[in-house]
């Protein structure tokens, strides 16, 4: 039934997302253009109101649970799982706060409405995965922003998407990077459910009726634990949240 109705909805869910990406494409430039970075912020997060709220052309619920009183004060890492494209919008809309920003690839810095002129001037860090000399230089840059910024980053260390939901092994070197450049950062593990039902057709039809939801887990102090020890402690945090087998810390 989900399926059928996504044949019905999936265009007019189209619709309203295209044109809000469209419509914000001149306001962004605009913004940064005339008034800066702050205002330009404040037109990404309303951007990102919209997508994620867009949600309801297909009679999907959105929920958004923190029960920790975050700092805003020194930089953050929130790392959580990754299932379908539809995980962004969310996280920048509810992490608005703490001005999260992606690492993302640098294809995507052009030819997307209202996405690639953020990636562009948004202050995150836009890799090439097939330099990772480039890539790890970036990397450092963002991480020097977020320390004189106190910025925040979301990380998807699975480096892929889990299109069935399942979660992939984390891989440490996203966190590690990072800490080298802000060791103060607080590890924010984010467990995102159920956005990789929307997609678990392809692009077309999307499926209705699902319930997506966002939760902040517990906050992990980096104090002297390994990068690895963290990222396999976020990994386990999140598989706890969505019912599945735990992983093992690696034996010599």
């Amino acid at each position: 039934m989900s399926k059928l109705f996504g044949y019905i909805l999936s265009p007019v869910f189209y619709i309203f997302f295209g044109l809000t990406l469209c419509i914000f494409h001149p306001i962004q430039w605009l913004c940064y253009k005339i008034f800066g970075y702050k205002a330009h912020k404040v037109s990404v997060d309303i951007l990102n109101f919209f997508l994620t709220y867009c949600q309801i052309f297909l009679f999907n619920s959105i929920s958004f649970k923190n029960e920790y009183d975050l700092p805003t004060d020194r930089p953050i890492i929130f790392a959580a799982n990754h299932q379908s494209m539809y995980d962004i919008p969310s996280l920048i809309w509810f992490l608005r706060k703490y001005s999260a920003k992606f690492i993302s690839k640098i294809e995507l810095t052009k030819g997307i409405p209202s996405i690639s002129i953020n990636l562009r001037l948004g202050g995150g860090a836009n890799i090439n995965r097939k330099d990772n000399k480039q890539a790890i230089s970036e990397i450092i840059k963002l991480g020097r922003r977020m320390k004189e910024n106190n910025w925040s980053t979301v990380i998807f260390p699975e480096g892929t998407r889990a299109k069935d939901g399942q979660l992939k092994t984390f891989q440490f070197g996203g966190i590690a990077t990072i800490l080298k450049v802000v060791p103060n950062a607080l590890v924010v593990p984010v467990a995102i459910e159920n956005s990789w039902k929307i997609v678990r057709f392809g692009m077309f039809p999307l499926t209705t009726g699902n319930a997506l939801k966002w939760t902040v887990l517990k906050p992990i102090e980096p104090g002297v634990k390994t990068a690895n020890d963290i990222t396999l402690e976020v990994e386990n945090e999140i598989r706890k949240v969505l019912g599945q087998p735990m992983q093992q810390p690696a034996t010599l």
